[in-house]
């Protein structure tokens, strides 16, 4: 525990005093540099999980947070698992989907895709997909044939709304002319875009009875997505939704759909987490440089204060309050900037832009096209604890060095 001695004289030590100009400028450099490191921490992590939280909705509006499969290929009795499903008190929207791969084709241009039959009056509990429609309308009636689909595949086909669209599925079809593939003519009557090129190029949407029509699944469908009040509770919840359906049933999460991409966004914010870190560490580092030059400096004070009676170990507390100023202001300035950039990065950068009159992220090439933000607690603490871990660290070598002083020596040329 620090006296009040010792944190007067290390507070004393970190203002300037006759020959200490230069040491405290060092100081305050030092206060400087932890503060910048620690407010681009705070800023480039939050402006990573706002990116994060953008590609995560965007690909949950196309995507479930669960599916529910059947042991075979098909769900039979979908609209006895759909209810039981829905039964689940932290689920709060279920719709079946009928998702088939097969080949379009528009005069000759040809394409794989993945058609995706959806019931439209369901569909809205679970995705979006029908609300990011751009052209046309989201209007899907059973017997009509009518296809949605994105906007990349539309512009690799050339189509454009009201253009006939062919549907050639892998399922075979026997008849006298012998063994052919099912075919059937749609009508493109929307095209979407969610800002993610892996839907918008290799999506459409049809009406469920339409998709069971041509891949002759019957009352038959896939699967049942269904959404989620938490979707970061996904794993267990779906697990628990397994438990509670009869029969042979596998639930799916979002998490192991996808998996690799989520854990590549993590490995990344872990990566830039370390290489920030790196920055306050320089900056903490300087402390030692500081506070060697403050114990040469005051050989002579440090001399006095042991003859007066002060311990090796109330020398070392004084230097140690010394930096651990040092430390504590320049983390506490870092975060109040960090903090305050992340929080208004979205309106800061438009301004920049504007003043130089020049745009970051072009729209005509970026899906995301400004810079979204997302502060999180649990980040701002860890980095006010790493930035003030580092600084206590920095004093402990020169205090010792303090601390070993022979007055005799120090006073003898004085």
């Amino acid at each position: 525990m620090f006296r009040p001695v010792e944190l007067f004289i290390g507070l004393r030590y970190t203002r300037a005093r006759r020959r200490g100009h230069f040491v405290s400028f060092i100081s305050m450099t030092s206060m400087i540099g932890i503060a910048l490191g620690v407010a681009a921490l705070i800023t480039v992590l939050s402006v990573m999980n706002g990116f994060e939280r953008e590609l995560r909705e965007r690909i949950l509006g196309m995507v479930s947070h669960a599916e529910v499969h059947g042991a075979q290929r098909q769900v039979e009795d979908w609209p006895g698992v759909l209810e039981r499903a829905e039964r689940h008190p932290r689920v709060v929207g279920a719709a079946p989907f009928i998702d088939g791969e097969v080949m379009v084709t528009r005069g000759g241009q040809v394409s794989g895709t993945l058609i995706r039959g959806v019931d439209p009056d369901l569909e809205p509990s679970v995705s979006d997909v029908l609300d990011q429609v751009i052209a046309g309308e989201a209007k899907l009636e059973a017997g009509e044939f009518g296809l949605i689909m994105g906007s990349a595949l539309a512009r690799e086909l050339g189509a454009r709304v009201g253009d006939r669209i062919t549907v050639i599925t892998p399922e075979a079809r026997v008849s006298v002319a012998g063994v052919t593939p099912r075919m059937r003519r749609f009508t493109l009557t929307g095209i979407f875009e969610v800002g993610m090129h892996e839907y918008d190029r290799t999506l459409a949407i049809a009406h469920i009875e339409d998709m069971a029509r041509v891949k002759g699944m019957g009352d038959g469908v896939s699967g049942i997505r269904l959404k989620l009040d938490d979707m970061m509770a996904a794993p267990w919840l779906a697990r628990e939704v397994a438990d509670d359906l009869p029969g042979q049933y596998r639930v799916v999460d979002w998490t192991r759909q996808h998996a690799n991409f989520f854990r590549a966004v993590q490995t990344e914010k872990t990566v830039m987490f370390v290489i920030l870190a790196l920055i306050v560490a320089v900056a903490a580092f300087n402390i030692v440089s500081t506070l060697v030059m403050v114990v040469r400096d005051k050989q002579s004070d440090i001399a006095i204060l042991r003859t007066v009676g002060l311990s090796p170990g109330s020398v070392m507390a004084v230097f140690i309050i010394q930096g651990a100023v040092i430390g504590v202001v320049g983390t506490l300035l870092g975060v109040a900037g960090g903090v305050s950039l992340a929080l208004n990065v979205e309106n800061i950068v438009p301004a920049v832009e504007q003043l130089l009159n020049f745009e970051f992220l072009p729209a005509d090439v970026y899906y995301i096209s400004d810079l979204p933000s997302e502060l999180r607690g649990e980040d701002v603490g860890r980095i006010t604890v790493l930035a003030l871990a580092l600084s206590l660290v920095a004093t402990l070598y020169p205090a010792w060095r303090a601390a070993r002083t022979e007055p005799a020596e120090a006073l003898r040329y004085e």
